[in-house]
């Protein structure tokens, strides 16, 4: 029985602390908040470490936004095809956030939530956006 009731307290402590997580890190794209699902993983915690930051951002392949954090973090890449509203760490120095879809080896950082793809179109599919990266 203390096993059943030990198993069950870890299991709600892991699901509590990765909820928790989601929320401890903000994005704003050219003042607007942003709501996103973060990722738990040695990247996103490395990027909350930056914080706060600002990151200019460029348009690229008409897809994307991609701009220089700074400095290197740690990355964990994988071939994925993202779709809109994916936030990911490119060379593990540049973070791009996704208003179309692409496949390339990149680290999930998070998931914008909330918003539909003409929405993030509307957000993201200009020249240039300023991300602003906050932690609580």
């Amino acid at each position: 029985m203390r096993g059943i009731i030990f198993i069950a307290v870890m299991v709600m402590t892991l699901a509590f602390a990765s909820e928790a997580f989601c929320g401890e890190m903000e994005i704003m794209i050219d003042g607007v908040n942003i709501p996103v699902e973060w990722e738990n993983n040695e990247s996103v915690k490395a990027l909350k470490n930056l914080a706060p930051l600002t990151v200019e951002m460029s348009a690229y392949g008409g897809f994307e936004q991609v701009g220089r954090i700074g400095r290197n973090i740690p990355r964990k890449d994988s071939q994925i095809t993202t779709k809109p509203g994916d936030i990911v760490l490119y060379s593990g120095n540049q973070i791009v956030i996704f208003h179309g879809s692409n496949s390339w080896a990149y680290t999930r950082l998070g998931k914008i939530i909330g918003k539909s793809h003409s929405e993030l179109s509307e957000i993201l599919d200009k020249p240039e956006v300023t991300l602003t990266i906050s932690a609580e």
